[in-house]
């Protein structure tokens, strides 16, 4: 997992940029909304995303490992229906 293996390599107050497919509540109410649920998760086409972040869960995992996020940016779209995320991570000083 890349934050497990940026806590190995980065001295401690390194910075750690994680760019991944956004997927926050009102987007995912959205995709459901529009009844593309099953299209835009299914596991059955290649190149499919096997996890979905949203800001929240994707700050918990780094939280986890080491890094505060000092900075968070949606890319792509309307805000909350962002496309990309980009999460700005630095390794906590001990």
């Amino acid at each position: 997992m890349l934050p497990r293996f940026a806590q190995k390599v980065l001295v401690s107050g390194g910075y750690l940029i994680i760019s991944t497919p956004y997927h926050g509540y009102l987007k995912n109410l959205a995709i459901a909304i529009a009844n593309k649920f099953d299209s835009h998760f299914t596991a059955l086409w290649d190149g499919g995303h096997i996890k979905f972040w949203s800001k929240q869960s994707l700050s918990k995992l780094l939280f986890e490992e080491g890094f505060d996020v000092k900075k968070f940016v949606g890319a792509g779209r309307f805000p909350y229906l962002w496309k990309s995320m980009i999460l700005l991570g630095q390794k906590r000083i001990y």
